[in-house]
């Protein structure tokens, strides 16, 4: 038997937050990786190449028409911050590409910012990751409520979006470097 889904109050995600690890600013680690498949399901496989046409290859954002937004290529998730969110969910039910241990706050990725990640250099881009109606259902308003507030909107507990601008093969545990801020 499933247990019922149980959202947050915005009371237990402000002091989990709070009680987080500090993420590392300049050297982290990939945790997981996300392909969105044709079907609807999620796949996690465990390395994969980045390519500067389709992201992650397979996955729904390679599947839009061109031309595709290349600022939202790659959906990136501070783990830590997913797993207190999704409160007992598989953290594939946010549908991001990639999960990593790293501080994604724009005070430490400003837009422009390039990063190693395994073979692969991505670029953090402008676009905002915002919560949708999606993130609503799945996670409840008070997680929405959180990722959108204006006072801590910096903090980017959604999530950033990076663009891929050397492709190369990337792996669960591979470190992620953080080469130059704009």
């Amino acid at each position: 038997m499933n247990a019922p889904l149980r959202h947050l109050s915005l009371a237990e995600l402000d002091a989990g937050v709070r009680a987080l690890p500090a993420a590392p600013r300049e050297r982290g680690a990939l945790a997981l990786i996300l392909c969105r498949r044709a079907d609807g399901m999620r796949e996690t496989p465990s390395r994969v190449v980045l390519s500067c046409r389709d992201g992650v290859p397979g996955d729904a954002w390679s599947r839009q028409p061109e031309p595709r937004e290349l600022d939202m290529q790659l959906a990136v998730m501070n783990r830590d911050v997913a797993t207190l969110i999704a409160a007992g969910q598989p953290l594939t039910t946010f549908g991001d590409n990639l999960y990593v241990d790293l501080d994604l706050s724009a005070g430490n990725l400003p837009a422009g910012t390039r990063l190693r990640i395994g073979r692969a250099l991505v670029e953090m881009t402008p676009e905002p990751h915002n919560g949708c109606l999606k993130f609503n259902a799945r996670f409840g308003n008070d997680a929405l409520r959180l990722v959108q507030r204006k006072e801590t909107r910096d903090q980017n507990y959604r999530g950033v979006y990076w663009r891929v601008i050397e492709e190369g093969e990337v792996a669960v545990g591979d470190s992620i470097e953080v080469l130059d801020v704009s």
